[in-house]
């Protein structure tokens, strides 16, 4: 045997744009033991943006995975570590203790032992974190791990153990989150005295408020738990289930809660006679031009919408808030609201105002294929100017929608149905819709958002104004 080591490199988690601070790992593609090289797709991870593909920036054989998929990890965390290229590996012995070492320095024990000065981790294209970046809270136990086979995932806990002295003697600290052990505090509930459910022996908040009905009533000690009490329970059998708030539902939530407390909405209607647009879109159906393409509805919409903030510029504006000022835009940045499995998603079609008819359909299908399947970049959803809700596919008549942050309108397109309406003065059977305009009535007076409003459905029942206002 040799005494020479064979280096361990660390990938962390890099920051993937926009300032996140963290990311979910979605799926993993290597496992313990695979070769991988440099610019090769390690794992998939959520941010609050998006879903987004990690490439390792060195080659190597994978010797650990940190974190198992589902969990959330902060940016500048070490997420795998690999070995020397393939045929160099030492002896498998050595392997964990080359492993947890710089694992001990990353969660921060033993601060008295300096470590030797590590290269500049490599930079990926877009993003990267440098070693000199700032240390951010550890989600990692304080305690050593015990030694794992290679081959395995490491979970840490959620909770860091520490030692509390109770009664004149030292005993293992209760593992809890900090939202959790606030709420014992606010209650006045000593954590020692709480038997955990959770996983791994942590305690939820269902068990701190489980502690405080025997604190207050003195109920018998043989009292069951309610079923929604009881961590871990079946559908069948919980009363309630608890889902973390975490990715693309808690960005989308701060977004609109912001900008419904933000900015002063105001929502018009007005409901549509579109006969004659579902005729053009049959019609385009058929035509050359859009050969490959999708032809539907919402593209007309899009196109119609576009038209009236051209006849009505004064609508794409911005409130800049920190300067006092209205930013007009000259460019419509169209977004378009798709509801995927992780959540509402908005990306926008750049210069949409830009583009004829078979571009604008050739877009939207783009836009739409790539939400559902979860690869929406961060970039495909900055700088949007205005937004289309297509609220008509689930059956919905209307709504009321809130504004995208940063936007000074949105659309919402209701279910095209069948109905009797007056038409050259007898009542027929016609395809009619309702449409919502939302806007900021900072920037958008009643006039103003109305005569937008009316423009979209006049073109909306009479088509042929494409040609005529374009």
């Amino acid at each position: 045997m040799t005494d020479i080591a064979i280096p361990v490199r660390e990938f962390k988690m890099p920051d993937v744009g926009e300032g996140l601070t963290e990311a979910e790992i979605l799926k993993w593609y290597v496992a313990p033991g695979d070769t991988v090289t440099d610019g090769q797709v390690v794992c998939e991870v959520e941010t609050a943006k998006a879903a987004v593909e990690l490439p390792i920036p060195f080659d190597g054989v994978v010797r650990e995975l940190r974190f198992p998929e589902g969990t959330t990890v902060d940016v500048g965390q070490v997420i795998i570590t690999v070995g020397g290229a393939p045929g160099s590996e030492p002896e498998p012995a050595a392997a964990p203790q080359q492993i947890e070492q710089p694992a001990e320095k990353e969660s921060g024990e033993e601060p008295g032992q300096e470590a030797a000065p590590a290269a500049r981790q490599p930079v990926l294209v877009g993003y990267g974190v440098s070693e000199a970046s700032t240390k951010r809270r550890a989600r990692k136990s304080a305690e050593p791990e015990p030694e794992a086979p290679e081959g395995t995932y490491y979970a840490p806990p959620a909770a860091e153990p520490a030692a509390a002295p109770v009664n004149g003697h030292t005993v293992a600290r209760p593992l809890a989150k900090p939202p959790v052990r606030k709420l014992a505090k606010d209650l006045g509930i000593d954590l020692t005295t709480v038997t955990p459910s959770g996983p791994d022996g942590i305690i939820t908040r269902e068990d701190v408020h489980a502690a405080v009905a025997p604190a207050e009533q003195e109920p018998a000690p043989a009292t069951a738990p309610e079923p929604a009490a009881v961590a871990g329970a079946g559908p069948s059998d919980a009363r309630e289930t608890r889902i973390p708030v975490k990715g693309v539902r808690k960005a989308t939530a701060q977004a609109m809660v912001g900008s419904a407390f933000t900015a002063p909405h105001v929502t018009e209607f007005v409901t549509v006679d579109v006969t004659r647009t579902m005729k053009l879109v049959a019609e385009l159906k058929t035509d050359k031009a859009f050969e490959g393409l999708r032809a539907n509805p919402l593209l007309l919409v899009a196109k119609a919408l576009l038209v009236a903030i051209k006849r009505n510029p004064e609508v794409n504006s911005a409130w800049d808030e920190a300067n006092q000022e209205i930013v007009r835009k000259h460019y419509v940045n169209l977004g378009i609201a798709a509801a995927t499995p992780r959540g509402l998603l908005v990306p926008n079609i750049k210069d949409a105002h830009a583009k004829t008819l078979p571009e604008l359909a050739g877009a939207l299908g783009e836009l739409v294929s790539t939400a559902r399947e979860g690869k929406t970049s961060p970039a495909a959803m900055q700088g949007g100017t205005v937004t289309i809700t297509n609220v008509g596919v689930f059956g919905v008549d209307t709504g009321t929608p809130i504004l995208n942050p940063g936007e000074s309108a949105i659309l919402a397109v209701g279910a095209i149905k069948l109905q009797p309406w007056v038409h050259k003065g007898k009542v027929k059977p016609r395809q009619v819709t309702t449409l919502a305009l939302s806007f900021d009535h900072r920037l958008v007076d009643g006039e103003l958002g109305s005569k937008v409003l009316a423009d979209i459905a006049a073109i909306l029942e009479q088509p042929k104004r494409l040609i005529t206002w374009a």
